[in-house]
C-alpha cells in the first residue's frame, strides 16, 4: 500500500509543477517524461543493483577518507578536540571543510573540474534535449554550489534573456557543493547523499521546465566562452588576463574555506537559537504548540505522500519544515545519532536523507538574489526578486520529487 502511495506522491508532485506553471501550453512533456524516466532508472541503478551500490558506497568511502585525512591536520593544531571519544559538530563536520574546499579549488585551478563539468553537461543536454547552458549549469552547481556557479557564469547571465536567468535562479535553490559532501556523509547515510545529488540535478531541470518553460532558439542556445569575465570571477585568472600564481590562489581558497566554516557555524547557532526562542514564545500559548508541530501539520500531506506510515510522516513533516526554515545542517545534526538505528526504517532513512540534501531554504533565497544583484542589470534582478515564491516552490518541489524517486527503490 505504501509503495502505491509513494507512486501517487510522485505524480502529485509533478502535477503541482504543472498547476503552478507560468505557461502550461509551452511545457515540453516529451522532455519532462524523458528526464523523469532517466531519474527513475538512475535511482533504481544506484540503490538496487550491486554495481550501482558499489559505485555509491565507493564514492561515500572516498569522501570519508578525505575527512579522515583532514582530521590529521586538525589534530596537529588542536589535538584535545580530535582525540576524544565523541567530537563536537564543529570539529567533526565543519573543520574538515578547511581541507576539502582547497582540494576542489586545486582541481579547478589545474582544469580537471571544469573539464568534468563541461563534458557531463554536454552529455546531459544531449540526453534530455534541454538548452545547452541550463544543462551545463545543472552540473556546474552540483560541484560548485549556487553562488559560486552563478559567479563563474556571470558572462552568460548577462547575455541571456531575463526569463532564462529566472530559470537559473530557480535551479540554484536545489544545488549542493561537492566540497561539503564530506560533511554531509559524516552525519547521514553516504549512499543516499550521493544518490540524491545526480537525481537533484535532473529534477532541477524537470521542475524549472514546468514552472518556467522557455523556448530557446538555436541562435540563443550557446555557451559563452569560459574566459575573460568568467575566469576572473572564478578566481583562476586575474584582471590582466594572467593566471594567478598557484600559492596566491591556494591562500585565497583556504581563507574562503575558513569564511565558509564560520558562516555555516553562525547560521546553525543562530537558527537553532531562534527556533528555540520561537518555541518558548509559542509555548506560552499552549505547551503542545511548537514550531516543529506547526510545521509538521503544514507539511504532513506531502510527507505522507512519500509512502510513510502516519506516525513517521508527521515526524518527517517536522524535519521537512525545519529544514526549509533553517538549513540542512540543523536537521542532520538532530538525526545523525539515530538515523542508522532501527528507529528509522530503510524507506524513511532514504527519503529523509534525500530531502535534506540540498540548499533549499529561506536563507538561500537571499543569497541568490544578492548574487544576481551583483551580476545582472536591474531589469533581470527585479524579475528574479518578484518571483521569490517560485524560487521557494522550485526548491521544495525538487526535494520532494527526488525523495519520492529514490524512495520507490528503498524499502
Amino acid at each position: 500500500m505504501y509503495l502505491a502511495i509513494n507512486i501517487i506522491g510522485l505524480i502529485v508532485f509533478l502535477a503541482i509543477g504543472w498547476l503552478f506553471s507560468k505557461d502550461r501550453k509551452a511545457i515540453n512533456w516529451r522532455a519532462i517524461l524523458t528526464m523523469t524516466a532517466l531519474n527513475l532508472v538512475m535511482a533504481w541503478f544506484l540503490t538496487s543493483f550491486p554495481i550501482g551500490l558499489t559505485i555509491v558506497k565507493g564514492a561515500a568511502a572516498g569522501f570519508d577518507a578525505l575527512v579522515q585525512v583532514s582530521y590529521q591536520g586538525i589534530a596537529f593544531a588542536i589535538p584535545s578536540m580530535v582525540n576524544v571519544k565523541s567530537m563536537d559538530f564543529f570539529v567533526s563536520v565543519l573543520l574538515p571543510i578547511l581541507m576539502i574546499v582547497p582540494l576542489f579549488d586545486i582541481l579547478t585551478y589545474i582544469g580537471v573540474l571544469p573539464w568534468i563539468i563541461k563534458w557531463i553537461g554536454r552529455g546531459l543536454s544531449f540526453i534530455t534535449r534541454q538548452p545547452k547552458f541550463e544543462s551545463f549549469f545543472a552540473v556546474e552547481m552540483m560541484f560548485l554550489g549556487n553562488t559560486e556557479a552563478l559567479a563563474v557564469s556571470s558572462l552568460q547571465l548577462k547575455q541571456m534573456s531575463a526569463k532564462r536567468d529566472l530559470t537559473l535562479a530557480m535551479m540554484s535553490m536545489s544545488c549542493v557543493t561537492a566540497s561539503i559532501i564530506g560533511a554531509y556523509t559524516q552525519m547521514m547515510p553516504g549512499q543516499y547523499i550521493l544518490t540524491a545529488i545526480p537525481v537533484n540535478v535532473i529534477n532541477a531541470l524537470v521542475v524549472t521546465s514546468m514552472l518556467n518553460p522557455v523556448q530557446v532558439s538555436q541562435e540563443e542556445d550557446f555557451i559563452a566562452k569560459i574566459g575573460g569575465l568568467a575566469s576572473v570571477a572564478e578566481g583562476t585568472v586575474e584582471a590582466d588576463g594572467k593566471k594567478e600564481p598557484f600559492f596566491s590562489f591556494l591562500g585565497d581558497s583556504i581563507l574562503s574555506a575558513g569564511r565558509l566554516v564560520l558562516i555555516i557555524a553562525a547560521n546553525v547557532i543562530a537558527f537553532v537559537a531562534l527556533a528555540a526562542l520561537v518555541d518558548k514564545l509559542l509555548g506560552l500559548i499552549h505547551p503542545w504548540v511548537s514550531l516543529e508541530h506547526l510545521l509538521g501539520i503544514i507539511m504532513f500531506p506531502f510527507a505522507w505522500l512519500m509512502g510513510l506510515n502516519p506516525s513517521d510522516a508527521f515526524q518527517f513533516a517536522q524535519y521537512m519544515g525545519e529544514k526549509l526554515v533553517t538549513n540542512e545542517f540543523v536537521v542532520m545534526g538532530k538525526v545523525t545519532g539515530k538515523i542508522a538505528t532501527t528507529a528509522f526504517s530503510e524507506h524513511y532513512r532514504a527519503v529523509l536523507t534525500v530531502f535534506v540534501t540540498s540548499f533549499a531554504n529561506f536563507s538561500t533565497v537571499g543569497m541568490i538574489i544578492g548574487c544576481f544583484k551583483s551580476i545582472v542589470d536591474r531589469e533581470k534582478n527585479d524579475l528574479v526578486s518578484k518571483n521569490v515564491p517560485y524560487l521557494l516552490l522550485s526548491g521544495i518541489l525538487v526535494s520532494l520529487l527526488s525523495a519520492a524517486t529514490v524512495g520507490l527503490f528503498a524499502w
